[in-house]
């Protein structure tokens, strides 16, 4: 039962990483947008976020099915849904999912009077799952050889990240001039799971023979890391995997560090230009580390060999245990974050002042109601990176109420709208998120979907903002 839940578990880091948050991106008047840009153009005495509820976000998405293609009450066999869906994708496909918990979070003014410094601080729980589908290996699973003679399949096409950390943070930035914000922050990393899988090569082939029936060949270069994983697999763990996966997680001895950087530049008042870079940074990981490789070169003459039953003649089980061993060493080993790069290009209008507290612009500056532009994200992968455009427009309802509409193309999806506001209700300030608005009909066909939701105290200056 113990290894199940622990299968579980993973299997719910995997279905529960495209970290593109581009309706978030640029949002000045949430907090939570610093996280993505530490150079965003934001002003306040201070803030804080309300714990546990501050950041809640979760973005999952494949490029190739949806869980309607799998799980439809349509009168289709499983079985034959889920070929069909592995017939459709392409090794190019993938599979994304980042989960996002900010424990708490705050921020205040630095310097004098007339600073416009400012420090961020906080911690935050993050889940991430990145594969590219495996089509070979879903196809000999789900066929057999039987009707590939002459195939090879491809091994190298298993390519997967899963991870559990914690993130701890504090930034600095600083509005340098009229037209220049500069942002950075720097993170300690702590990693309470982590399985990565990708440097394998090989081959799986099946041919015919000249003197038997077939000739079948396993060439395998295979390696899985893990970090956090081992100890609950062991005989004698009697403990709870939930709560030790969370001790872990919170500084439990798997550590690294990174930063981000941020800039927002005005070249005129009504022009913005933005960039980040996000996560560039690693993790050592050196507590309860395996390394599982099957490496070695398997050659078969005959109809088929049979490894499930080692009675077999010519003993095939031990001859393939012996040409392709399983073996384990325990030493250290790096991980890199995924690294996000943003930019954005934004042209505001429609000039509006106004006298209320809750505005966070200084007095004489030019605030505007209506803002279009464009933005793109990439994201570092095992393979190519993920990119995504989108064009927004973000609009001032009412002065404690803002919205943003994003349209983005990536690979997920060419026809993802999304949707947020944020609003302000004394201190109090409520954020919400959500994309791919077109599938709410039916979440179950969306290929990808997005929701962000946070709540928090922002303190303004009545003699600096109004």
């Amino acid at each position: 039962m113990r290894k199940i839940y622990l299968i579980f578990l993973l299997a719910m880091t995997i279905s529960g990483l495209a970290q593109n948050k581009q309706v978030l991106y640029n949002f000045s008047s949430i907090p939570q947008s610093l996280l993505v840009n530490p150079g965003t153009d934001i002003s306040y005495k201070y803030y804080f976020g309300v714990p546990l509820l501050s950041g809640i976000s979760a973005n999952l998405g494949s490029s190739s099915f949806s869980a309607y293609d799998l799980f439809a009450n349509n009168g289709v066999d499983f079985n034959t849904k889920l070929r069909n869906a592995v017939n459709k994708a392409s090794k190019n496909d993938k599979v994304s999912v980042n989960q996002q918990v900010e424990l708490f979070s705050g921020g205040f003014k630095v310097g004098g009077r007339e600073s416009k410094a400012y420090v961020s601080f906080g911690v935050y729980q993050e889940a991430d799952f990145f594969m590219y589908v495996p089509k070979d290996l879903a196809l000999l699973a789900l066929d057999g050889n039987k009707n590939y003679i002459g195939k090879s399949f491809d091994l190298s096409q298993l390519t997967a990240k899963a991870e559990v950390i914690s993130v701890f943070h504090v930034g600095y930035h600083k509005k340098v001039s009229d037209k220049l914000v500069l942002g950075g922050r720097a993170k300690l990393y702590s990693s309470g799971l982590n399985a990565t899988t990708t440097k394998n090569s090989g081959y799986i082939y099946t041919g015919n023979s000249n003197t038997t029936m077939y000739n079948q060949i396993i060439s395998s270069n295979l390696e899985l890391k893990t970090s956090g994983i081992a100890e609950f697999r062991k005989d004698d763990y009697n403990g709870s995997v939930a709560s030790d996966v969370a001790k872990n997680t919170f500084l439990g001895g798997n550590l690294g560090f990174g930063f981000d950087a941020g800039i927002t530049y005005y070249p005129k008042k009504n022009i913005q230009l933005t960039a980040s870079v996000i996560d560039v940074g690693f993790i050592r990981h050196s507590k309860d580390v395996e390394t599982i490789t099957y490496k070695g070169y398997y050659q078969y003459e005959g109809v088929n060999p049979n490894f499930t039953n080692p009675e077999k003649p010519e003993n095939v089980f031990d001859e393939f245990e012996a040409a392709i061993p399983r073996d384990t060493v325990y030493g250290k080993y790096t991980t890199w974050r995924p690294v996000k790069f943003n930019a954005s290009f934004q042209y505001s209008f429609g000039e509006s002042r106004s006298d209320e507290e809750c505005n966070c612009v200084s007095k004489g500056e030019t605030e505007y109601l209506n803002g279009v532009g464009a933005q793109l994200f990439a994201m570092s992968t095992p393979r190519t990176p993920l990119v995504a455009l989108t064009a927004f427009y973000r609009r001032t309802l009412f002065e404690n109420l803002q919205v943003k509409a994003t349209y983005t193309i990536d690979s997920f999806s060419s026809k993802n709208i999304g949707f947020g506001l944020s609003t302000n209700l004394g201190k109090f300030n409520l954020y919400a998120m959500v994309d791919n608005i077109l599938e709410y009909k039916d979440i179950t066909k969306a290929n990808s979907a997005t929701f962000q939701f946070g709540l928090n105290f922002i303190f303004k200056e009545n003699s600096e903002y109004y």
